[in-house]
């Protein structure tokens, strides 16, 4: 028994021995990189960290919500070697382009769980060890500094901005991705990019006088799962966007919330001539959400817009934090319906693939409308089904 005990005792004993070795070369290799043997640059992150990284990296992981999306505008999915568990997830419903168009995101490693729950003993284990871990603020998990130093690896921080209130970090995010993964041009094709089609919205609706706009709503907006007909967003970015007559948003310019919950009574009583909804709703299943609602609630169907058949379904974007390809795509859909005037040359399914070809390379418009009933763009039949 003793003999047998003390073997156990001494595989162990040699198992960690090899772990403890395994580790101190995975540190080694990145002292001595930073130790000046190996070329290196330096990166100035989110935080204001000033961050020495190898020269050229080849490998890397994305930790947080929105975080590899963000590699994927800039064409370095290439270099990822590991994934967080929300890559691997099989769901009917999937709204992340990125996702759609690299499919070979499932077959890699996990690291961690989503939303930056990382695991260290994981990333050190992973059989490509990165060079670089890039992590969006404010991602739950282990905190970046304290994720470093147990791994021996470099930590970008990145603030994941939006395009309405924070554009800013969006654009210091792919500036900071850039210069860490030598895609500086890159990204700046990709900011101007945004910047050209957000100035060519405004140019199309900037001068419609106000009298002439088509009052309008949008519900069934997603926030961290899911949710309702009310569920809304008062500077949705695609009414932002074509200064469209929102009846959610308030008449001052007071910073507002992103997603809130907007009164059922309000909306009929506002009573918009255009409902938009998100199709993030449908996840709720055949008897809850949105859509299910505005089939059968009294106060839904009591509304000009649902008499008329002015009910649209738009792409979801707020999925793992906000498809920026999406908000721009559902953009000019929204300005197709509101402005048919000004958008007369636009097809809007055809806009959405040349906005994803440029961000990813791949046209993944029919792919997601799919995956959400082919419902995506088109006038929704609030009629109940045949029994």
């Amino acid at each position: 028994m003793n003999r047998s005990i003390a073997g156990i005792g001494g595989k162990f004993c040699a198992g960690m021995g090899f772990f403890v070795l395994f580790l101190m070369l995975v540190l080694n290799a990145q002292v001595q990189a930073l130790a000046g043997n190996l070329p290196v640059k330096k990166v100035v992150d989110a935080a204001g960290n000033t961050v020495v990284i190898p020269n050229g990296v080849k490998h890397i992981i994305c930790s947080g919500s929105g975080c590899l999306r963000l590699v994927t505008y800039l064409n370095a999915q290439d270099l990822v070697v590991g994934v967080d568990d929300i890559e691997q997830r099989n769901t009917q419903f999937d709204a992340r382009p990125y996702a759609v168009a690299n499919p070979q995101f499932k077959d890699l490693p996990i690291f961690g769980g989503f939303r930056g729950r990382d695991t260290p003993e994981k990333i050190i284990t992973l059989p490509v060890i990165p060079q670089v871990i890039f992590k969006v603020q404010g991602s739950t998990g282990i905190d970046p500094g304290k994720l470093s130093r147990k791994t021996g690896i470099p930590v970008i921080i990145l603030k994941y901005g939006d395009l309405v209130h924070d554009r800013q970090d969006f654009y210091n995010a792919l500036t900071i991705l850039g210069h860490a993964l030598d895609k500086e041009e890159r990204a700046k094709e990709v900011i101007a990019f945004f910047n050209g089609q957000i100035q060519e919205l405004a140019d199309r609706t900037g001068k419609v006088p106000q009298g002439q706009k088509k009052s309008c709503f949008v519900g069934g907006i997603a926030y961290r799962g899911p949710h309702g007909f009310q569920s809304t967003e008062p500077r949705y970015p695609p009414f932002e966007f074509v200064n469209a007559l929102n009846i959610a948003r308030s008449a001052d310019n007071a910073p507002e919330p992103g997603q809130s919950n907007f009164s059922k009574e309000k909306i009929l009583t506002l009573d918009p001539q255009v409902l938009f909804l998100d199709l993030a709703t449908l996840q709720m299943g055949d008897f809850q959400g949105g859509l299910h609602e505005l089939k059968t609630d009294p106060v839904y169907q009591g509304l000009t817009a649902v008499k008329n058949g002015e009910v649209f379904g738009v792409l979801p974007y707020n999925w793992y934090a906000q498809n920026f390809g999406s908000v721009i795509a559902d953009s000019w859909f929204v300005g197709k319906i509101l402005y048919p005037d000004e958008f007369a040359d636009i097809d809007p399914e055809k806009k959405a693939d040349e906005i994803y070809t440029f961000l990813l390379s791949e046209p993944v418009f029919q792919n997601m409308n799919q995956g959400f009933n082919r419902m995506v763009f088109q006038r929704i039949n609030l009629k109940p089904k045949e029994q």
